[in-house]
């Protein structure tokens, strides 16, 4: 929870994970104008939507309201440029706005090369990609890619929120993904635990205790479960990083046992239906660590 974005040069707080460029993007549930749900897999050639259909470039944009002047600009900057850009692209907005006035906002605008989307429900994108505002619950202004393959290829956030994005600097990124639209990622990550139900198997102790070597502050419980306790300044920190973490836990399909006493909160990582350590609790380990 240290990184900063300013507001008219007052220090904001940015939470939620902390995105690495040429690792794996991770999955987001957000909202639609027509109030359906919609995730990043939603926008590849099999999500099935109106989105899928073809595997393309995610041009992705953050802003905190676009009832604010520099966040209309953006928005109409982006849908103009979008004009212009190749058919391998596809434009996608992200605020913490309502639906309604997201909708209202593109027609009055003849917003049409712009997917907008709302993050107001879940605060799942913010989350998952470190660009919510702690103390404003909005989202920081920033500008994405993601290649055809979901690989972060290019990250700015905006230091100031009155200030817009580089726009030059985007468009150029974006070309040079263009000429090379797939890449390796910089390391093997897994991004979403596996339901229980597909043969998930257990982890013997001797790995458990090879792997838990990698993480810090976790501890092994006879074999079977791994515990972090986190202490905060007061109760409401407390209970707003436990907020944060089932947010996660619930995309995941993971089901972390809380302990909340005030300001100490005890997360505690199981496979439930084998009764043992999974693959699926490092992975939840990991996303923690990452808040």
């Amino acid at each position: 929870m240290g990184r900063k974005v300013n507001f008219k040069g007052e220090p904001l707080t940015l939470v939620g994970r902390n995105l690495k460029l040429n690792n794996p993007a991770p999955n987001f549930k957000v909202v639609s104008t027509d109030l359906k749900e919609i995730t990043l897999f939603d926008f590849s050639a099999k999500g099935g939507s109106a989105f899928g259909g073809k595997d393309k470039i995610k041009l992705i944009n953050s802003f905190p309201s676009a009832d604010t002047p520099v966040c209309d600009m953006q928005v109409k900057e982006f849908n103009k440029r979008a004009m212009s850009l190749s058919t391998d692209i596809t434009v996608i907005g992200i605020s913490k706005d309502l639906p309604f006035a997201q909708k209202r906002f593109c027609e009055v605008n003849s917003i049409k090369n712009v997917t907008t989307l709302s993050d107001y429900r879940y605060s799942s994108f913010g989350i998952n990609y470190g660009l919510l505002i702690k103390e404003l619950n909005l989202l920081a202004r920033s500008v994405l890619i993601l290649d055809k393959t979901n690989v972060v290829r290019y990250i700015q956030i905006v230091d100031e929120l009155t200030h817009s994005p580089n726009y030059e600097d985007v468009i150029n990124a974006l070309n040079e993904v263009l000429k090379n639209p797939q890449t390796k990622i910089t390391e093997e990550v897994k991004e979403h635990c596996k339901p229980c139900e597909t043969g998930v198997g257990t982890i013997t102790n001797e790995k458990a205790e090879e792997i838990i070597a990698g993480f810090y502050g976790w501890q092994l419980i006879e074999g079977r479960k791994i515990i972090k306790e986190l202490k905060f300044k007061d109760f409401a920190e407390a209970k707003y990083f436990l907020d944060l973490v089932s947010i996660i836990a619930e995309e995941q399909g993971h089901h972390p046992i809380f302990t909340l006493n005030y300001n100490k909160l005890k997360i505690t990582l199981t496979t439930h239906a084998l009764s043992g350590l999974s693959e699926n609790d490092f992975i939840m380990a990991r996303i923690i660590d990452e808040l």
